[in-house]
């Protein structure tokens, strides 16, 4: 509709250049005028302002004036109709989009909401994407919601704003990231995040070391600090640079690369009798391999024995190549 809207904006300035380039031309040859003059003669005859003339015009002049005059009221006419219909239209159409967003919202539970869409919450995004994880990012930039609002569930506001957070369904989420560069906006997010949703599991990205307490103080279940993380990733390509390349190359995204996979235990007990590792045999059944289980308090065992007892909130960690990961998943139906 926009588009269509836009093509007939587009005849309706063609036609007022059109019939404009016509009224000069018409004057200066018609009455002989300068080129100054029948710039003049042509702007307040299309306008019908009603000054008189720069000089009299002959028959045939004030023919070609009259025409010009009905042609004008015409075009102009028909320029400013189509122009308020754009203007109105859009706003229409800004306003049920935003109505579609918000319906869409509304809808969903157990999502992720992602505070601030820089360049962590950017990445963030695109790891929730590839792992189908429902989420609402709310940033205050309308040029990057216009950018990506066909995409991402947007809401448009400032993450201290209380109605921004309720707007992005806070009260039905499950987890928070708030990945703002400045570490007193994350805390603030993180206070009004954990008085509105008990529940809500908070991540928060920190720049500096002081931060990170201050934060879990807040209520912040999780403190990430990019500029940290990416440093020792460096230095372990220096001390240790096969290992690191090797860490580097197992993917936890995407339908066809998955290497590493988490599972709840309660995924299996459908369909097999799990009371430890060794009754899953996912490694005969599946190819795979459990590298780490974590038990329902969280603690976690690393390459744990095949006597580990395994609980029904437990998790395991599996790793394999993406052919066994999907395997896994379709034989156990488990989501990715």
């Amino acid at each position: 509709m926009i588009k269509l809207f836009r093509s007939r904006l587009a005849i309706a300035l063609t036609l007022m250049c059109v019939i404009f380039i016509i009224g000069v031309f018409g004057y200066r040859i018609m009455a002989g005028y300068t080129w100054i003059e029948a710039i003049y003669m042509t702007i307040i005859t299309v306008t019908t302002v009603g000054f008189s003339e720069v000089r009299p015009l002959d028959t045939n002049a004030q023919i070609f004036t009259v025409f010009l005059i009905i042609a004008s009221v015409f075009i102009f006419g028909f320029a400013i109709s189509v122009i308020s219909e754009y203007i109105l239209s859009r706003n229409s159409l800004q306003l049920l989009k935003k109505k579609k967003v918000m319906n869409k919202i509304n809808s969903l539970e157990n999502h992720v909401v992602v505070c601030g869409y820089g360049r962590n919450g950017q990445q963030a995004a695109e790891k929730l994407k590839a792992y189908k994880k429902p989420f609402v990012v709310i940033e205050k930039d309308h040029a990057v919601i216009e950018a990506f609002e066909d995409d991402i569930l947007f809401v448009e506001g400032d993450v201290n704003d209380d109605e921004a957070l309720m707007a992005a369904g806070i009260k039905k989420a499950q987890y928070l990231v708030t990945a703002l560069p400045d570490d007193a906006l994350n805390l603030f997010v993180v206070l009004s995040a954990r008085q509105l949703n008990k529940n809500l599991f908070i991540i928060s990205r920190a720049s500096q070391v002081n931060s990170v307490k201050k934060l879990q103080f807040a209520g912040a279940d999780k403190v990430i600090m990019p500029d940290k993380i990416g440093g020792d990733h460096m230095a372990s390509l220096v001390v240790m640079p096969d290992l690191i390349t090797f860490m580097d190359k197992l993917s936890i995204e995407g339908e066809n690369t998955t290497n590493l996979e988490e599972v709840e235990i309660t995924d299996f007990t459908d369909q097999i009798d799990c009371q430890s590792i060794r009754d899953l045999d996912l490694r005969r059944k599946t190819g795979c391999t459990i590298i780490g289980y974590i038990d329902p308090q969280g603690n976690y065992i690393i390459n744990p024995e095949a006597d580990q007892q395994l609980e029904p909130k437990g998790k395991v960690i599996v790793l394999g190549r993406p052919e066994q990961i999907q395997k896994l998943n379709q034989m156990f139906e488990i989501g990715g």
